[in-house]
């Protein structure tokens, strides 16, 4: 696979193309869809994150405030007081690259302030338009990533895809955000039913004429729950199969839960692609 150098705050960087990269999912949030309240104490949350560094995260994505369907709102002040402690603790460790969840402009330039080194912004930068000069001004990571929540969507799934990133891409350019900072990431399960997660897995190749990198945040969502009839809490081992065929698509960065059963499924994933471009007339 080609590689790609993502940059990232504070002087970090971190190499795409060779081998999948995971990122490990901390809610400080007492309400998220499957671990809620698990981490919301500080000390809990720093043991989490080491626990998802020790099983081979190279990134862990701090959130406060849920994204679930019919999650209650949070103030800007609450979601800060969340996880600017977490954040700060983390990069005073310095043993993992640190990215925010947000999709608020000062949240996000207080967490970069705190250590954090990428935005994870699940409105693709729509939401609050200004978080890209975040990124532009301190130089983070940015993930933007797709959506359909209040919105009209197309009726074939990887042209509102594209329809929505691009719009994504252009407001970061128009911020000043260089190409080398951006992911994208094609949002399973924001506003998205069983089938059209399912054909965006199958097409999910389609996304790379965007020629970014690509993250996959499939994690115990309730289109693995249809396909495996398992709960929430269950749902790892498909993550893993989704994760496993997404990385076979062309995925770079997979935002998961339970780190090491990816991190072991995504090893094999990397092996046959590896096995596969060195094949005799490859």
């Amino acid at each position: 696979m080609t590689g790609k150098r993502w940059q990232l705050a504070h002087g970090r960087h971190l190499d795409l193309g060779d081998r999948a990269l995971v990122m490990g999912i901390l809610n400080v949030t007492p309400d998220s869809f499957s671990d809620g309240g698990a981490f919301d104490a500080p000390e809990r949350a720093l043991q989490q994150a080491r626990r998802m560094v020790a099983e081979g995260a190279a990134i862990v994505d701090v959130g406060g405030e849920s994204t679930r369907p019919g999650a209650a709102p949070v103030s800007a002040a609450e979601e800060q007081d969340r996880v600017l402690p977490i954040i700060a603790a983390l990069a005073r460790s310095g043993d993992a690259l640190i990215s925010i969840d947000t999709y608020r402009e000062q949240t996000a330039r207080l967490a970069v302030a705190a250590g954090a080194h990428i935005v994870n912004d699940v409105w693709g930068a729509q939401r609050e338009p200004g978080i890209a000069q975040v990124a532009t001004e301190t130089g983070a990571g940015l993930v933007l990533m797709h959506t359909g929540r209040e919105r009209d969507k197309l009726p074939d799934v990887i042209d509102d895809q594209l329809l929505f990133l691009r719009r994504s891409l252009e407001i970061a350019r128009e911020a000043g955000v260089q190409d080398a900072q951006v992911v994208l990431d094609p949002g399973f399960g924001f506003a998205k039913d069983a089938d059209e997660n399912l054909e965006l897995m199958a097409r999910f190749s389609e996304l790379k004429r965007l020629g970014y990198p690509l993250l996959a945040g499939t994690s115990r969502k309730r289109f693995v729950g249809h396909v495996t009839g398992r709960e929430a809490a269950d749902r790892d081992a498909g993550t893993a199969a989704t994760s496993v065929i997404l990385r076979l698509q062309g995925a770079d960065i997979f935002r998961v839960h339970d780190v090491a059963i990816n991190v072991d499924a995504l090893a094999f994933a990397d092996a046959m692609l590896a096995r596969q471009t060195n094949l005799p007339g490859r």
